[in-house]
């Protein structure tokens, strides 16, 4: 029993850890791109983040593979970090962080519609049709409710494509099943999403930053950098070896209700009552929906 102890609550640390960090993350977008423009903060970010990868990797003294496989992956993985997380910076300007959490949220729901109804590889059941249309009445309400707010049906259209982008990324890392560790795969995909952002400097660069921008912008851009694009990915990737992907999926619960929660004590963002009762109403629905697996997992084992 003494054995197993510290393996627990190390596990459940880094299950801490990375829901706060996925939490944290629409906040820090949010202020990262308050005085630069948001295209050079996810060039920055990106580069940065490949430097602090490789540097990494030679740490723990892992190759970079670069045969037509890899690359295939890396390429794969890349849609997901310069795919998804473009309009996600693009969608910070209509939409508070708490809203850009709270939509992400919805990805495993969008992962199961594709799955379902395109790549014909889940079979979706009555109360996980139920959940989603819970969860999408929820998520009109909310926005019902926050019409006077920063609510822009463009932002909520970016997100939109954005979980789609980082979904299909998921679907076609596992198609192409490539030998390569978490971090080999991490480091390739960033390294292909800073090679893909430079696509982006001649639309971006009358906008190149001239001046060092203030401490909140600061704390944005480090904690995207450092925190969400490499200790997150390790640790996603760390707890997917280790739990029942069902187990990492309750994040998806918790993660918009804590982004709230910051987005309103750091950054003033309103959470009225109306939209309290249509966020309950969202977190509702993903119970729903998840509801299958967590009896599977959890209660047949009594």
């Amino acid at each position: 029993m003494q054995s197993t102890s510290p393996s627990v609550l190390f596990t459940s640390s880094i299950y801490a850890l990375l829901v706060l960090i996925w939490a944290t993350t629409p906040l820090a977008i949010v202020w990262s791109v308050a005085e630069v423009h948001a295209m050079w903060v996810l060039i920055i970010r990106y580069f940065g983040a490949s430097l602090l990868a490789l540097l990494i990797l030679k740490l723990l003294r892992e190759p970079l593979p670069f045969d037509r496989i890899s690359l295939k992956s890396y390429l794969a993985g890349s849609l997901n970090l310069i795919g998804a997380q473009l309009f996600i910076y693009l969608a910070a300007s209509y939409l508070t962080s708490g809203l850009m959490a709270l939509m992400f949220g919805f990805s495993p729901l969008v992962a199961g519609l594709m799955g379902h109804l395109i790549l014909k590889t889940q079979k979706l059941v009555a109360l996980q049709w139920l959940g989603m249309l819970v969860a999408v009445s929820g998520l009109s309400f909310v926005f019902a409710d926050s019409a006077d707010s920063r609510v822009n049906p463009l932002g909520i259209v970016l997100m939109l494509i954005s979980m789609v982008s980082y979904i299909s990324s998921i679907f076609w890392v596992k198609q192409i099943n490539a030998p390569l560790s978490p971090m080999m795969q991490s480091t390739g995909s960033l390294m292909v999403s800073a090679l893909g952002s430079c696509l982006l400097i001649p639309f971006v660069y009358q906008h190149l930053p001239t001046e060092m921008p203030g401490m909140k912008t600061l704390i944005g851009f480090l904690f995207t950098m450092v925190m969400s694009s490499i200790v997150a990915m390790l640790c996603y990737f760390w707890l997917i070896k280790r739990l029942n992907a069902s187990t990492v999926s309750l994040s998806n619960v918790m993660t918009p209700l804590i982004a709230l929660v910051l987005g309103a004590l750091l950054n003033q963002e309103k959470i009225t009552s109306g939209a309290f009762i249509g966020i309950s109403i969202v977190m509702l629905g993903i119970v729903m929906y998840f509801w299958k697996d967590w009896k599977r997992q959890y209660f047949n084992r009594c």
